[in-house]
């Protein structure tokens, strides 16, 4: 008899999943996730993913009961952890997904030499693997989204693969784990695995997508998939999403776009993977170093309501809406000069969907480090809520300060009467924005 592993790492689900459809063609499929104490005891654990993570691995345990298996888990260093049911099952093959972190590559080097067969599998976490695509001019990677993009438009993506018709695992132990963060989950955290994310999908493709191109900035509207987290969980396929969404309507062909920058931020990563740490392409920037300035912005009081509301959201939900990621994202790094890995380490700290690749490349676009071709473009905080949220919905609701304040105060709360300013529970700016724009510029210049 043959037995194989289904190693999962980033693609809890058992729909459309290439290393489970492989291992579940042996004799007999050891399912199989180690909680690995690098990830597990690293600053990128938090208690927002662990929470959501519990989720995952309960709803892929139901699943493959349902296909007469079951989850098996593990905690321990992974590859002493898979060497062990190696050994003490004659595993012959093991299945696993690509990833481009560091890490991924570690491991990748490790499960080679257990002495088994390893099959890692490209387009299971991404659409197209990584580093498929290169541009024609020479290089490893496009550092240009959009030259990457036609690229990527011409692929002849895989099928979709069905769920296996039964999953034979040995006689294993391997119980679900209890609590696996100290921490506390934000209060509005989203639930996970793949029946909350299928369902969320098949929403999401039949009422949606095809009004995203319209309404996906229009902040107090919520008019996104949510679906962030479920791509960084591989609860469900990117491949199965792209072939549900279609490109029929603009929405869904400018959906199918912000996809795509999923996969060109893992193509950089993979050719550059220092730039999870260090700039991309480096500005020699000195940042400034304000504990005051930093905090300001981590605890949602800059005095700039747009800014302010989404910190909160951050902490009320462990999610953030995209446009104002961007806006936040901005403001650390261009309107405080801040260094935007003590931005990346907040969101990293308590984002559930944080992707290693799209938080730290989308970190280094905003901040002009990145892949950005217009590197020195600020957001403006204010501008961008009145033509985002004009009427201040989404503000008020993370807001409860300003609540009462009327739509054309309530961006610039600072132009109030001076006593209803004074009545709000709200702090004054915390920087002049033309100051900042001056000194952002002038810092740029002088390097």
């Amino acid at each position: 008899m043959t037995t194989s592993i289904a190693l999962f790492t980033r693609d809890l689900r058992v729909h459309d999943n290439p290393v489970l459809h492989a291992a579940a063609a042996a004799d007999r499929c050891v399912p199989l996730f180690v909680l690995d104490d690098a990830i597990i005891s690293s600053s990128f654990f938090n208690a927002n993913r662990a929470s959501f993570l519990t989720d995952c691995l309960t709803d892929l345990d139901a699943s493959l009961r349902a296909l007469g298996g079951a989850l098996v888990v593990r905690r321990g260093q992974l590859a002493d952890e898979v060497a062990a049911i190696v050994r003490a099952h004659d595993v012959t093959e093991i299945h696993v997904a690509a990833d481009v972190s560091r890490y991924a590559r570690r491991r990748e080097e490790a499960l080679r030499a257990l002495g088994a067969d390893l099959h890692v599998h490209d387009a299971s976490i991404n659409a197209v693997p990584p580093l498929s695509l290169a541009p024609s001019g020479g290089g490893d990677h496009f550092a240009v989204f959009t030259p990457y993009f036609r690229r990527w438009e011409t692929v002849q993506r895989r099928g979709v693969l069905r769920a296996p018709r039964r999953v034979t695992v040995p006689e294993i132990s391997g119980e679900l784990p209890g609590r696996l963060h100290d921490g506390t989950p934000s209060p509005d955290l989203a639930a996970g695995g793949e029946t909350v994310g299928r369902e969320l999908m098949a929403s999401w493709a039949r009422t949606g997508a095809a009004d995203y191109a319209e309404v996906h900035d229009a902040l107090a509207d919520d008019a996104t998939s949510h679906l962030s987290p479920h791509l960084h969980f591989g609860t469900v396929s990117v491949t199965e999403l792209l072939d549900r969404v279609g490109t029929a309507s603009e929405g869904a062909r400018a959906y199918t776009r912000q996809l795509a920058w999923r996969d060109f931020h893992h193509q950089v990563l993979a050719a550059r993977p220092e730039s999870a740490t260090r700039d991309y392409r480096t500005r020699d920037d000195r940042w400034r170093r304000s504990e005051r300035d930093f905090e300001a912005w981590r605890d949602g009081r800059t005095g700039y309501p747009l800014v302010d509301a989404a910190m909160r959201q951050l902490v009320q939900e462990g999610w953030m809406h995209n446009r104002a990621r961007l806006v936040a994202a901005s403001f650390l790094c261009k309107t405080l000069y801040l260094d935007w890995r003590r931005g990346a380490q907040h969101f990293v700290d308590l984002l559930v969907d944080c992707d290693l690749a799209n938080n730290q490349m989308n970190w280094q676009w905003v901040a002009g480090t990145g892949t950005d071709t217009r590197p020195n473009r600020v957001h403006n905080p204010v501008a961008q809520a009145i033509r985002y949220d004009p009427d201040g919905a989404y503000v008020k609701r993370y807001l409860p300060a300003l609540a009462d304040v009327d739509p054309k105060h309530v961006h610039e709360p600072w132009r109030l009467p001076e006593d209803e300013r004074e009545a709000l529970d709200y702090p004054p700016p915390v920087v002049d924005l033309r100051e900042a724009a001056d000194r952002f510029a002038d810092a740029r210049r002088k390097r």
